[in-house]
């Protein structure tokens, strides 16, 4: 898992290993850590895992006590997102392993709010290309990533710290073209 900064196509952080709740936690954790406190929260638009979802409301949520009513046992703490949270989601629809069609949902937020924070108007679709490209460009620049023969990782310390070091190298040495968002969106 990888997160790049939309605007300055920083690649912010990554995690080896399955996609599932602890690691995006631990993902959004990275961030978390390298965030400045007195920044507002991101966007994050990730593509349609609940994984994500479950990572960002145990990272960043407020723990509510419900009033107690008095009767019966008193109700547990629960997590609740963070107000100023927002999160979207895109959705591919597939047939015979084609994608037919393309969906945005806002999990956390106001709709209009993030929409018009992302670029993307009422009838625009909110993308995932530029972490897209970003896995990409990782795929094609590290062997280790093609398929299993000589190069493949065989310690996941050793991956990690390859990761690391292309991180580095991606962030100070590749020059990377900024582009209009409405050349993205089309006319």
């Amino acid at each position: 898992m990888t997160a790049i900064d939309r605007d300055s196509r920083l690649f912010i952080s990554h995690k080896e290993g399955p996609r599932d709740s602890d690691n995006s936690e631990a993902l959004f954790m990275d961030i978390e850590k390298k965030r400045d406190s007195d920044s507002p929260l991101p966007i994050f638009v990730s593509d349609d895992w609940d994984s994500f979802e479950e990572g960002l409301r145990r990272v960043y949520s407020i723990t509510e006590i419900p009033a107690y009513c008095g009767r019966g046992r008193p109700p547990k703490p629960r997590l609740v997102p963070h107000p100023d949270l927002k999160y979207a989601q895109v959705i591919k629809k597939k047939r015979k392993n084609r994608v037919v069609e393309t969906l945005g949902r806002v999990v956390y937020g106001d709709e209009d709010e993030v929409r018009r924070a992302l670029g993307v108007d009422e009838n625009g679709v909110i993308s995932t290309s530029y972490v897209e490209r970003l896995n990409l460009t990782i795929r094609n620049s590290l062997a280790r990533f093609i398929r299993k023969g000589m190069n493949f990782s065989k310690d996941q310390y050793v991956h990690r710290r390859v990761m690391d070091f292309y991180q580095g190298w991606y962030n100070f040495c590749v020059r990377v073209q900024p582009c209009e968002v409405s050349n993205i969106l089309g006319p």
